[in-house]
């Protein structure tokens, strides 16, 4: 591959070109009006305007998109995460046109783009499936009666589409019709299909992701674990690797599935494979991410590879050239992911420019952004600012490593989720590994912020104090 577009924005656009060009490939960018200057758009060899800011204007024009690509002579087409990433139809007319696809067969993310679909096709490999409907809900009163028979609570969800969207739990049986009812036009409006299913609610799991490698002659490796279980609206905020409950055998067991999952839709590429982990350390298949996903730094980090060469090379053609047993998990790493939004109100999204971004630096810290000083945050796309990742010999030490750095990332202009992150990684329940994804409704509210803040301050003061004091008895002597 000679010549690369990157069909995205933002950090993940211009971390992709920065591995291309690590390995001689000349990139492309397409961008919208909104991202004209954008430090991803200003690093490409070459880059052209797809049109106004908003994404059904510019960064889901996947016709045009290809269109460019041809016009500039690519070989391939990397999709990063979020916009046309996971739609198959974008995926083969990539294909069709001749340009090579950074990703999976347009085959195997329909298959996996579908809940409903990717527990069909992975049930011969006897992966452990949460109980609940196979098909569709077609019969309201059928799927309640079903309910009724698993007990409450239970989960109703959108068969396409993710990210909390059309997802409704149930706690008790009168609630059941109008929570179905809102879950259907929910996944209506959000991915243009009403189809949802139920199935058994697992109280208090863990969110466990196995990633996974699968080159075009069906070899294929997971690369250990990452608990991804912090999360606000079913969206993921803090993510670690590797988790510290998995035992060898539960990750050896639950990196099998991962593999047997990828083996059931003929993957090719890098995925991951979702998993809910209960108490009693019981494992269900969830869902498969068809695409690189956010949290990959961390993955990165203890295995030393980068995915997105790894990508690169399958797209290529290239066969994986290292086996299972060449994998070893080295240190510990987190991320937090950096969004513009108020954790102190209910984390609702925060617009303005970055009057002051001064990013931490470090041995064993990372920061994948696409934004510098001055800049302002778009209101048109996903609040990202960046992703802000560390890695040490130990979870102990890389849990201290991340306060020190969420310490010096100074932003100002805008609210983040920087504040947060001080109070997840000051927190007993995360620092002991005993977390859920009930984690921020059971642990967080803003006056918790406020509290280590008063009692920082408090410290802080003291500390000053003592300094003052200790230097005028200097003086004296």
């Amino acid at each position: 591959m000679q010549k690369l577009l990157v069909a995205n924005r933002g950090e993940i656009a211009l971390r992709i070109m920065k591995t291309a060009q690590k390995m001689g490939i000349q990139t492309v960018a397409v961008y919208s009006e909104a991202d004209r200057n954008a430090p991803f758009v200003l690093f490409a060899d070459e880059a052209y305007l797809l049109g106004p800011p908003p994404s059904n204007q510019s960064y889901l024009l996947g016709d045009k998109i290809i269109d460019i690509a041809l016009k500039a002579g690519v070989d391939g087409i990397h999709p990063g995460y979020g916009f046309l990433s996971e739609n198959a139809i974008f995926a083969q007319a990539v294909t069709d046109a001749g340009i090579k696809f950074v990703g999976p067969s347009p085959h195997a993310m329909r298959i996996m783009g579908s809940k409903l679909a990717a527990k069909e096709a992975v049930k011969g490999y006897d992966i452990p499936m949460v109980p609940g409907t196979d098909t569709a809900v077609t019969d309201i009163a059928e799927a309640k009666q079903l309910a009724d028979e698993m007990g409450y609570p239970i989960l109703i969800k959108a068969s396409a589409g993710g990210g909390g969207k059309g997802m409704r739990i149930v706690e008790q049986p009168d609630d059941f019709v109008p929570m179905m009812e809102r879950a259907q036009s929910e996944a209506k409006a959000s991915f243009g299909d009403d189809a949802v299913f139920v199935e058994k609610y697992i109280v208090s799991p863990k969110h466990i992701e196995i990633q996974v490698l699968a080159d075009k002659k069906g070899h294929t490796v997971h690369l250990f674990e990452r608990d991804c279980s912090v999360q606000r609206r079913h969206q993921k905020v803090v993510e670690e690797a590797p988790s510290a409950i998995l035992t060898p055998d539960l990750r050896r067991r639950m990196g099998k599935a991962a593999i047997n999952v990828a083996k059931a839709c003929q993957y090719e590429g890098a995925g991951t494979v979702e998993f809910l982990v209960d108490k009693d350390r019981n494992f269900y298949f969830l869902e498969m991410n068809t695409r690189l996903q956010v949290e990959h730094p961390v993955t990165e980090m203890i295995t030393g590879l980068d995915l997105v060469e790894q990508q690169i090379k399958i797209a290529d053609g290239h066969d994986l050239d290292f086996a299972q047993a060449d994998l070893k998990i080295n240190g510990h790493a987190f991320e937090l992911r950096v969004y513009a939004e108020d954790s102190m109100n209910n984390f609702l999204p925060s617009t303005g420019t970055l009057t002051t971004y001064q990013r931490p630096e470090g041995e064993g810290v990372r920061v994948d952004d696409g934004f510098r000083e001055g800049m302002e945050i778009p209101i048109y796309y996903d609040p990202m600012i960046s992703k802000l990742a560390v890695w040490a010999p130990t979870r102990q030490a890389a849990a201290k490593k991340m306060l020190q750095a969420i310490h010096d990332y100074k932003i100002k202009g805008i609210e983040t989720t920087l504040p947060f992150g001080k109070f997840v990684f000051r927190h007993p329940a995360f620092l002991s590994g005993d977390f859920t994804t009930n984690f921020v409704n059971q642990y967080f509210t803003p006056e918790q912020i406020e509290q280590q803040n008063e009692k920082a301050a408090s410290v802080a003061a003291k500390m000053g104090l003592y300094l003052y004091l200790e230097e005028k008895r200097k003086l004296k002597v």
